[in-house]
Formats: C-alpha cells, structure tokens, sequence
C-alpha cells in the first residue's frame, strides 16, 4: 500500500509538461554531431546493452546517427533515456551528450503545452491538500524557467515553487542528486512520504536511488506486459513503481483512497474538492509498418541467396558519405552539372528536390545526411537517372575520394557471420553482389570483424567487374552464370536499395529488401510505388535477419 506523501516532486518533461517536438527536433539535430563529439566509439556495446531494445537502438544510432523510428513514432522516450541507454556505464560521455543536446535545444525551446488536460487545476487540488510540491529535472534552469513562464499563462510557478534542474547538481538522474537538493529546500528528509512522479524506468531507479516512493506516470501509454515488466514480483528490479497512474486524475484516486481507509488526512478533504475529471492524454497514432511482410509474401525456396555489401552485410556509411561529400563539389569540372536529370522526371518530390539541391549547392542536402539511409549508387540513380556515362563518371570521381577514407567496416548486425554461416550449413550458395570497386572490397572483406568473411561467399561480383553496374542486371547474372545457376526466382537477392530492387527486378530473381533502414510502410510506397515508370517491387521486406533467418527456415521444407 502506498504511504501518504507530505510532498510530491514531478519530473517536468513527459510529466507535467509537453515539449517533445522540441525534444525530438533537437535530437534529430544533435545525433549527427556524435563523429565531431568522439562519442561514436563511447556507445555502449551491444552485447553489454541491457535488452534487446537497447542494442537495437545503439546499433540504429551508431548506423544512421539518429533515432529508430519506431521512438519516433511512439513518442515515449526521452533524452535522458535514450542518453542512458546508449551511454550506459559512462557519466562523462552523457554529460558531453548533454552538455550538446543543450546547445541545440536552444534552437527550438519554447514549444511547450501541458502534458494532459487540467495539470493546473489538478495541482491547485494538491496544493490545497497542504502537499508540498515540486520539480526535479534533468532539464537545464535557463530551458525549465522559460518554460514554465510559458505554460498555461505562467500560472503554475507559484504551485511549484521548489525547482530543482541538471545545473543545480552535480549528476543526471538516475543520480538521486535533483531529488535530494529539493528535499533539503523543502527541509524534508528523503522517505516514503516523499513521492516521485515521473514518466520513465529513469525517474522510478532516481526514486528508488534516493529513497523516496517512485509514482509512475503512464502518459505515454505503454501496454500492460511493459509495465508488468517494471514491477515484476518473481525478478523485483530498482525501477519498479510502487504505483502506475495513466493521468492525474488516477493521481488524485490513490490519494482518496488512502483518505477513505483513514491512512491519511489532508488540510481539506479531497472527496469534497476535486476538480472535473479530465481525460488523459491521448496515444499517438500507430507507426505503419512495411505490409510486403514474410507472412503475406508468396516465395520460393532459394538454392542461391546474393546479397548487397554496404549497408546490407556491413556498416561503412561513415567513408562512403565522407566521399560522396568530396565528390559531388567536383560535378561542374566534370561536366555532370547539365547531366543532372530534369526535375520533371525525378521519381518523388523528394528526389526532385535532391537533384536541385546538389544542382546549386554542389552537396547533398542535409536532410540525406542526417538519416544516412540512402547508398551512394541511389544518390547517382537520382542525380542522372539512366544516363551510363554520367554515373560512371561519378562512381570513378566517388572512388579517387573513397581511397582516402575507407578501412573501417562493422557487421551490420552482430550475429551476421553466425547467419551467413548457418545459411551454407542448410546447403545454400551464398554470393555478393556490390557495385563497389573491387580494391576496396577485397580489402572490407578481408577486414570485417578482423578475420575476414572470404570463406563465406561461393562467388563476389564487384561494380568493376561487369560493363554496366547496377540498376542492371549484370552482375545478378554473372554471378549465378559463373555458380551454375539459371536466374529465376529459386535465386534471391538481397539487398537495401531501391537500386537493388530494380537489378534483382530486371535480372527476374526474387527481390528481397533488407529494411535496415526501418523504412515505414508509406516512405516504401514513395520508393516502390509500382507505377508505369517506376514499376520494380520487392517481393518481400525483411527488418533485420533474424527475420530473414526465420524466413529461410520455413521455406526450405519446401524445397526438401
């Protein structure tokens, strides 16, 4: 049974107060400094990660540098979370994460609304109840000020009139530090009657960390396994609540309740002054995810499975994008300005507006270097449609540059090897298909996770190796010509392009599209949109391989 609070400290964001298109446009800012920040190799290793949710999001960040889009779909995470997570076991590289968010944040601060419905009338309630009341934030004093002055009039600064922020203290929650400087402005000692309210597994361990009684507030609606998870009886964790509320309208129940069996009095009773029951804040609406799934796809049993190399098998977008970066403000001395393909024939609007970019400002636009999902082959595939001589001009100019900046090469998921290999266990021909040059490949290749992957592949076909690299199906069919194969759909190609979409397409083998990008399934339609122009499908979209892994393993029966 929860005790009776004599005070009540809430965390701001996520709790009382809403600023998450702040929050989430300055992370969408931030993310992209890590390299400069050094905090790339400070992410916290996947395997040490705490679940599989935090792993996945170090790898998405470490990949794309910038957050999964199912966060930024949910809207549930914050910062200081996502800090945690990804910085785990390492204070000082946090405190550099904040230290930047900060700086950024102050381009977008201010756009600030109460979390829910009725928060001033709720705390109004409170105050009267002769609870004390207050905040403990990791926000910084300069971003909860002006916030504060902002929210529904400025009405809520004298119901709080103990705020305590990041800067006040030496440590970030979960340090129970914000907690314990405004208990001692309250002079109040850390106990049960002190109760923490705050949104996240954080706010509950700084709760716990500081010996007072952690409220969870479920504004962001997880699901009930979720919040079972947190309060666990058979494995009791730290962050575990002493209670859930999912709006403060449930707040206000847990206090008359403890008023109705006598465990607590207040200064006026609360039966009799409770505001009008206000709705909680609503859900988001659902991300959508890709319907080209494993379930739905009509597949036949590979015998030869080829895949794309970067971005598919490996992780080398920081050398390519550093390339492209040199690269492209060459494209007038090479005479590609006026190749550039017209704007009316761009796939999207967002390839139109790519092409005019890079038409006047010899870069790409920031925007494509922030989310990092697109390969250089579709940059070119956009910047010159179907002009041969204008992309191979640029991948030769790509490659003069990518000699000074390749060498590092990562799996791009940790147990890639262990699928590769347990694939030519089940008796499959394995092979690679990229349109990088074969002097850089045979070195990745030979580097990848130290020892190398050469043993893996039957055959690798690089963009050297053929006349035309893809969109065309050259390299799909030397490769299964040179392994005995006729193409058809008993060979599959992997890949995470539209570009190898269109080569798999063309070659008439089974395109399956590796999502490692975590597309939705809208952006997929804008990419594939089956039209008279652009009519090239997957046939199937995999997120991840255990996904392609499971796919594999219910299809060879059939084959058998």
């Amino acid at each position: 049974m929860l005790p009776p609070p004599k005070v009540i400290l809430f965390d701001w964001h996520g709790t009382l107060v809403d600023t998450l298109d702040a929050m989430y446009r300055t992370m969408e800012e931030m993310l992209p400094q890590l390299e400069e920040l050094d905090l790339v190799r400070r992410l916290q290793p996947e395997t040490r990660c705490a679940d599989p949710d935090d792993a996945k999001l170090v790898r998405y960040i470490r990949i794309f540098r910038r957050l999964h889009p199912r966060i930024l779909a949910e809207r549930r995470v914050s910062r200081t979370e996502i800090f945690n997570a990804i910085f785990a076991g390492d204070p000082e590289a946090r405190r550099i994460a904040h230290d930047a968010y900060n700086r950024c944040y102050r381009g977008h601060y201010g756009d600030v609304k109460p979390f829910q419905e009725g928060i001033y009338d709720y705390l109004l309630t409170l105050h009267k109840l002769g609870i004390q009341l207050g905040v403990a934030t990791n926000r910084s004093r300069e971003f909860l000020e002006h916030e504060l002055r902002q929210v529904d009039g400025g009405r809520w600064a004298a119901l709080l009139p103990v705020r305590v922020s990041a800067d006040d203290v030496a440590r970030y929650k979960p340090a129970p530090d914000v907690i314990h400087q405004a208990l001692k402005l309250l002079d109040t000692a850390a106990g049960p009657a002190v109760w923490y309210l705050g949104d996240s597994q954080t706010d509950m361990l700084t709760a716990h960390n500081a010996g007072v009684t952690p409220v969870f507030y479920n504004g962001a609606h997880w699901d009930e396994r979720w919040i079972d998870r947190l309060r666990s009886k058979r494995e009791p964790t730290p962050e575990a609540p002493a209670a859930v509320v999912n709006g403060f309208d449930q707040l206000l129940d847990q206090l008359e309740g403890l008023e109705t069996r006598g465990k607590a009095q207040f200064a006026v009773r609360l039966r009799n002054n409770r505001p009008p029951a206000y709705p909680p804040r609503a859900a988001p609406p659902p991300r959508i995810e890709p319907d080209w799934h494993p379930s739905l796809a009509q597949l036949t049993a590979p015998a030869l499975i080829l895949f794309d190399w970067h971005a598919t098998l490996v992780d080398t977008l920081d050398a390519m994008y550093h390339a492209v970066d040199d690269m492209l403000p060459e494209i007038e001395t090479l005479g590609l300005v006026e190749r550039l393909l017209p704007a009316a024939e761009s796939k999207s609007p967002e390839d139109a507006k790519l092409v005019e970019h890079v038409r006047h400002y010899r870069q790409l636009h920031p925007r494509i270097k922030i989310d990092r999902k697109i390969s250089r082959t579709d940059i070119f595939e956009v910047l010159f449609g179907d002009d041969q001589q204008a992309k191979q001009i640029a991948h030769r100019a790509f490659n003069r540059h990518y000699r000074k900046h390749y060498g590092t090469v990562l799996p791009f998921e940790p147990q890639v090897r262990n699928m590769l290999q347990g694939l030519r266990d089940l008796g499959l021909v394995l092979g690679v298909i990229t349109n990088r040059d074969r002097e850089f490949f045979e070195h990745e290749l030979a580097a990848v996770e130290g020892t190398g992957w050469s043993e893996l592949f039957d055959t690798e076909v690089c963009g050297d190796d053929t006349p035309q690299r893809k969109p065309h199906p050259d390299q799909l069919q030397l490769a299964t010509r040179t392994l005995g194969f006729n193409t058809g759909p008993q060979v599959w190609y992997v890949g995470d392009s539209t570009t190898d979409t269109i080569a798999a397409k063309r070659a008439g083998v089974t395109s399956v599209f590796f999502n490692g990008a975590q597309w939705d399934q809208p952006w997929l339609e804008k990419i594939f949109p089956g039209s008279t122009h652009h009519p090239h499908q997957p046939d199937v979209v995999v997120n991840d391989f255990s996904e392609f892994w499971a796919l594999v393993l219910c299809l060879l029966p059939a084959r058998k």
